[in-house]
């Protein structure tokens, strides 16, 4: 599906830890790589990655994006006998965190560790785990018996993420920790490199945004998107795909992994540029789901859309399934999809177009 050079970066891209608030490694991975195919690239304060492709001063700028973050741990308190206790980063599931091997991200390197699970034969309760556990109650070991000795290697506020690197089930499942977003990441890079390629059919200015901090309220979008403030938007993120077992479609709609990227229709998302997203997927047998939004679309396009004046956004999303743990799997024939659905819709924006709710 992607060449060798192609796939090196998407597994780099996974793998280096970059939870929220910490996502300098996967920036500069990300910047180095778009670098070739982009007019000039920056940061802001806060660390999230602007890629620029310009036409001219005159004609309308449209902006990618996706959240370069993934959810994680930190270190809360550190006991007398050195067991490190854990808080969240963005929405971790403390449910699937114990038995599990972790990388403590200190100021040197990273320090392994691994979360404690009693032994079923010791638990009251005797039946495999008992209620959910609060963060609170979970620690990690780093093999030392005193807590000068884990000072010596961690402190309050080190990040902590999951050790689960990426794998493939066949050619075209892939499934690893942080593919929530840093796949998204991938995808607006991919863009970017298809664009650069096919520079003389293009007819809008082009922004790439990898933001920071999504995970636990969507401030580097707001804070790029407001300096720069574009004509347009298209968002990417994971969304839910429901088609396992458990789930309950009436509630939480149908969504099959496999069967291309999602739409959303409502909300953030700007009815003439869902349409024209819509259009090009018809236009180029481009498989799409639809997907709808009640109150937020839970990604950075709620962050997007009504900065100052107001920001025409849409959503496109890719299926996930097992989101915010480390077995996340996704379907890459899905991110070739989504890959060329942005690409084409951007390519079909006119000189001479802006967006409005009478489109």
């Amino acid at each position: 599906m992607f060449d060798t050079e192609t796939k090196e970066f998407l597994e780099s891209l996974i793998i280096t830890p970059s939870p929220t608030g910490y996502e300098s490694q996967g920036q500069k991975i990300w910047k180095e790589y778009i670098s070739v195919y982009a007019d000039r690239v920056e940061s802001d304060a806060y660390g999230s990655a602007l890629a620029r492709m310009d036409v001219n001063s005159v004609v309308p700028t449209i902006m990618i994006e996706a959240h370069a973050d993934e959810i994680g741990m930190v270190v809360q308190h550190i006991s007398d006998s050195g067991f490190v206790t854990l808080n969240r980063l963005g929405g971790s599931d403390s449910t699937i965190a114990r038995a599990k091997k972790v990388y403590i991200h200190n100021k040197r390197g990273r320090v392994t560790g691994v979360i404690g699970n009693t032994a079923i034969h010791l638990q009251e309760t005797k039946n495999g785990g008992g209620k959910q556990p609060a963060w609170k109650d979970i620690f990690v070991d780093v093999g030392v018996s005193s807590k000068e000795e884990a000072l010596e290697m961690v402190q309050v506020g080190d990040p902590v993420t999951f050790t689960d690197e990426i794998d493939y089930l066949n050619d075209e499942i892939i499934t690893g920790r942080a593919l929530d977003n840093r796949i998204g990441g991938f995808i607006i890079a991919q863009v970017m490199k298809s664009l650069r390629k096919r520079r003389s059919e293009l007819r809008v200015n082009v922004l790439a945004l990898n933001s920071v901090q999504e995970e636990i309220g969507g401030f580097g979008a707001r804070m790029m998107s407001y300096r720069h403030m574009p004509d347009a938007a298209i968002v990417t993120d994971v969304t839910h795909a429901t088609d396992t077992p458990g789930i309950n479609n009436k509630e939480h709609g149908t969504v099959k992994l496999g069967k291309g990227p999602t739409i959303q229709h409502g909300g953030a998302n700007h009815r003439s540029v869902v349409s024209l997203i819509e259009k090009t997927a018809e236009k180029y047998k481009i498989e799409i789901q639809h997907e709808a939004t009640s109150i937020r679309t839970g990604t950075d396009t709620d962050s997007i859309f009504y900065q100052q004046t107001g920001i025409p956004s849409a959503l496109i999303s890719l299926p996930l399934r097992y989101m915010h743990s480390p077995v996340e799997t996704a379907s890459l024939k899905d991110v070739e999809s989504l890959i060329s659905l942005i690409t084409e819709t951007v390519l079909a924006m006119e000189a001479d177009h802006y967006f409005t709710i009478m489109d």
